[in-house]
């Protein structure tokens, strides 16, 4: 003869299992909120480092500069004329040339490196949406067990 709570046995199951599927979205939704604030940081990363390589651009920039205003002082103080002397014009081609490779070299890696924090963060809220997805096939899961337990108990 069953106990005074086998009446209560199957509402109790049902109950566990409507319990646990809560649990299991709200562990989804937390979850996707937070692959949301990672990839929220991640972008934030690649605007700082996109911040970085233009900073990298102009202090090479304003080393050419530098250099080739002293450049063409050290010239000129030795009595080398800037404009007629092809060596001395030769020399400073050149530098321009290695402050523009320097430079798309630099912006580049900048470039190179935002669009593998774009891919970084799309991945994170790609992996935030799996992970609510994934949540919801649990939650169903256990709400159509909890009813199957509850069919078989109260029969």
């Amino acid at each position: 003869m069953p106990g005074p709570f086998a009446a209560f046995l199957p509402v109790l199951s049902l109950g566990s299992s409507a319990v646990s599927a809560m649990g299991q979205l709200q562990a989804g939704k937390a979850q996707q909120r937070a692959a949301q604030l990672n990839a929220f940081n991640i972008e934030t990363e690649r605007e700082r480092s996109k911040a970085e390589a233009r900073q990298r651009h102009n202090d090479r920039l304003e080393i050419y500069r530098s250099n080739l205003s002293a450049n063409i002082a050290s010239f000129a103080a030795a009595g080398r004329d800037v404009g007629a002397d092809r060596s001395v014009a030769a020399f400073l081609q050149r530098q321009k040339e290695i402050a523009t490779s320097d430079t798309a070299r630099s912006d580049f890696m900048g470039q190179a490196q935002a669009a593998k924090l774009t891919a970084q963060a799309a991945a994170t809220r790609a992996e935030g949406r799996a992970a609510l997805t994934a949540s919801r096939i649990g939650a169903f899961t256990s709400l159509a067990s909890g009813i199957n337990n509850y069919n078989q108990i109260k029969t």
